[in-house]
């Protein structure tokens, strides 16, 4: 689910008090600049402008302090209700004297069945974070990237990553050797890191620093002009955690500067707004708005003004509601795509388990009955396998292409290539492991040695020097795919008119290339080996559409 709304959530060692006193001026500043009405702010409801209205709370006890203001914009009756949220939050015993600050913007759509308009950065978070010295976890959460220019720089930075308590994503641009770190930063660097105030840590990598950086995350590295997330649960010493952190290449920042900064926008915004609150956000009570009370005495006028006050809370209140299932539906279908997820990777590991202990077996078995005609070397030198050189980038493995001649690729290029923003070195080898696979078992279709299609070759022992994990191959989508024209649609995909007079087939056979996250990417092909004598590979690329997604 792409995500829809903004949040904020930063803590700051100023006290309470200070902290309010801040938050209320900034506020008034960012009204003023909206030419709202900032004269009567008090307590309850006030209309700061014909089609603006904030409601201010506050209550303070045994249980801390909170302070609340919420500004509901309704620009015409088709526009829906932008809602703006402020609260400032006194720390619990267990956060140590800090005082937290959280800034909320929603779109609630006047439809119920209209999807959302994305919330971009809001005016008052980025004024906050200027004049506040906002922290997550031990890091600090400016507007501005941080250098990091020497290696007593990058000794704070790993320490930060590794930061148990960390919520927020670390997003890291390099510098390309060659380029001007003040000119990269200005040009390029701040215009990608638009969107990321108050929902990332930003810091920009220097030439001199990165041998450092990247030797010490040899997993996890990050150069030549590229940028990468570092997502909160960072684990430097295991390989398999790389795929969590996804990098943004250099050719796809410099194609489009402007859909970059809202590509990398997503998953910070995606995590802030499904990360728990802290506990003491957590028990700041749901807001109850009420009209003023009137000084006047209770005559009609009053009672119809209150009675219009009245249906417009009750308005909100179902807008609210609407709003929250909503969510709850997409909760829902990430589950379920998760459990799903979940499901495959579970069949993969047992055949991966089962042929691990089958190939085990057979190694003792080899090595008893060498060991028996006294061929020790034999049995323990090691094996003389093909050596498979990998592509280092998706690009690259389409310029290998000609490497494989009983493969076609017939997809989108671009598609393809967009995948090293947001790859991890595993991507490239099962998508590399999957087309030499695929390229033996069509030489063996076109020369009548394979039967059954290419789910059942890698079942069987003639997959020989290319095996590929029957796991990851599909050869069928879901009825509901199928049925769903919409669905269905996106796998009509290219082949010559020679092998369909339509130049289209139906490729719902595909290779499960990864999983983990919302890109997942697959390759989609079409056998036609007896035929043509070859396969059609009509897709490499995120995961299209289906039920779950």
């Amino acid at each position: 689910m792409e995500p829809r709304g903004y949040r904020m959530v930063v803590s700051t060692e100023s006290d309470y008090v200070d902290t309010c006193a801040v938050a209320e001026r900034e506020l008034i500043a960012w009204l003023s600049s909206k030419q709202y009405d900032t004269s009567g702010l008090a307590e309850g409801r006030t209309e700061v402008a014909a089609h603006a209205t904030l409601d201010r709370d506050s209550e303070s006890g045994m249980n801390g302090a909170y302070s609340r203001w919420r500004m509901r914009e309704t620009f015409s009756a088709t526009s829906g209700t932008w809602q703006s949220t402020l609260v400032v939050r006194s720390g619990l015993p267990e956060d140590e004297g800090r005082t937290w600050v959280q800034v909320d913007i929603e779109h609630q759509p006047a439809n119920a069945n209209e999807f959302p308009t994305p919330a971009n950065t809001p005016g008052i978070a980025r004024s906050l974070l200027d004049v506040l010295e906002a922290r997550d976890g031990e890091a600090d959460v400016t507007t501005a990237p941080s250098f990091v220019e020497d290696a007593d720089d990058v000794d704070d930075l790993l320490e930060e990553l590794c930061d148990v308590n960390r919520r927020m994503p670390v997003v890291i641009a390099t510098v390309p050797y060659g380029k001007n770190p003040d000119d990269w930063s200005r040009t390029v660097v701040e215009p990608l890191f638009r969107n990321l105030h108050g929902l990332a840590v930003l810091y920009v990598l220097m030439p001199a620093a990165q041998i450092k950086f990247n030797s010490a995350l040899e997993y996890h590295p990050v150069f030549g002009g590229g940028v990468r997330t570092y997502v909160p649960g960072l684990d430097p010493a295991w390989k398999p955690d790389a795929q969590r952190h996804p990098v943004m290449s250099r050719r796809t920042i410099e194609a489009d500067v402007r859909r970059a900064a809202k590509m990398l926008a997503a998953l910070p915004q995606r995590l802030a707004s499904r990360h728990v609150l802290p506990a003491a956000l957590l028990n700041v009570p749901q807001q109850r708005t009420r009209p003023r009370p009137s000084s006047d005495g209770a005559n009609i006028t009053q009672l119809r003004d209150d009675n219009v006050a009245l249906t417009s809370l009750l308005n909100e209140a179902e807008q609210a509601e609407a709003v929250r299932v909503n969510e709850i539906n997409d909760l829902y279908a990430e589950l379920a795509k998760a459990e799903r997820g979940s499901d495959e990777l579970r069949g993969e590991n047992e055949e991966l388990y089962d042929k691990v202990q089958e190939s085990q077996r057979l190694i003792r078995f080899l090595r008893e009955r060498l060991e028996a005609t006294g061929d020790f070397t034999t049995a323990y030198s090691v094996a003389d396998n093909p050596t498979i050189t990998y592509p280092g980038t998706f690009a690259n493995l389409l310029d290998r292409l000609d490497e494989l001649p009983y493969i076609s690729f017939t997809g989108n290029a671009k598609t393809t290539q967009k995948l090293d923003s947001q790859s991890v070195d595993n991507w490239l080898n099962v998508a590399w492991d999957g087309l030499l696979a695929l390229n033996q078992f069509a030489e063996a279709s076109a020369n009548g040695k394979a039967s059954g299609d290419f789910l059942s070759w890698c079942k069987s022992e003639a997959s020989g020097d290319f095996p590929f994990p029957a796991a990851k191959v599909a050869m069928r989508e879901s009825d509901t795919v199928t049925q769903k024209s919409k669905l269905s649609s996106e796998r009509m995909l290219p082949v010559p008119t020679t092998v369909d007079a339509d130049g289209v087939v139906y490729m719902q056979a595909h290779l499960k290339i990864g999983g983990g996250n919302t890109i997942a990417p697959r390759l989609h092909f079409y056998e036609d080996g007896p035929q043509s004598g070859r396969v059609y590979v009509g897709y490499l690329g995120p995961h299209l559409r289906n039920t779950l997604t």
